[in-house]
This record gives C-alpha cells, structure tokens and sequence, in this order.
C-alpha cells in the first residue's frame, strides 16, 4: 500500500502542475470574454485553489503514508479521499457530456485515462481506509491466519 499511495502521491502533485497551462489550453481569454469579470476571476481562483487542494492531497500522500496507512485518523483521511475520487469518477462517467469525446480519438483516450485514473485513486484510499476491518473480517472467519 505505501507504494500505491507514494504512485498516487506523484500522479496527484504532476496533475495540480497541469493545471498551470488550463489558460492557455482551454484559451480562456478568448473563451470567457463574453463572461463578468466576477465570473472570469471566479474561473481563475477556483483552478488555482483546485490545483493546490489536489498538490496538498499528493503531499500528503507522500510525507504521511505510514499514518495515512497505520492510524485511526489517516484512515479516516482516506476515507474522505476515497468518497471525493469516487465522486469525482461519477463525474467523469455521468455529469460529462459523451459529446465531448464520443468519436475523438484523443478526447476518448483522455476520457478513458481518467476513468482508470480516478478508479485508481478511489480504489486504493478506500481500501486503505478500511483495510484493518477487512483484515479482521478474514481472521475472524479464518479465511487467512
């Protein structure tokens, strides 16, 4: 597990640095011309805030993997972690428009990077956060010693 979260660590602070070109990517400054200026600033700080919860995420993964793993409050940590990914997975798979992919081939690869990506993320912090129950499931029905 320590090595999945250390994995995780990394994919989490390399895509908050992603977030760097979305202006530029995306052309916000032609895209959101027509929007407030309120609502173009909105875009703006909520990326940045974005970007450095999901650096802050991957920081952690990396410098508390032993608590995230071995202590009451890290799994709980993972459990809330494991919810926000999996939430965002349903995004993925059920806010997005198919439009946005559907026939493109690198839109489509995207798509599916992110489904495995978020699946990922959900997966192991779920399973972190209830790995000592499960553990203790399997003993008590002595499916493992």
């Amino acid at each position: 597990m320590h090595l999945h979260l250390q994995i995780i660590g990394t994919l989490l602070i390399a895509l908050a640095l992603v977030h760097i070109i979305f202006p530029r990517y995306f052309n916000w400054g032609t895209e959101l011309k027509s929007l407030s200026l309120i609502n173009r600033q909105m875009m703006t700080v909520h990326t940045f805030f974005i970007a450095f919860t999901v650096f802050l995420m991957g920081l952690l993964c990396w410098v508390a993997t032993e608590d995230i793993i071995e202590t009451d409050l890290g799994n709980n940590i993972a459990l809330g972690l494991g919810i926000f990914w999996g939430i965002r997975l349903f995004v993925q798979l059920f806010v997005y428009s198919a439009d946005l992919w559907r026939g493109k081939k690198r839109e489509t690869a995207v798509h599916i990077l992110f489904v495995l990506l978020w699946s990922y993320f959900s997966s192991v912090f779920l399973y972190t956060a209830f790995q000592q129950h499960i553990c203790n499931v399997l003993i008590m029905y002595r499916i493992v010693e």
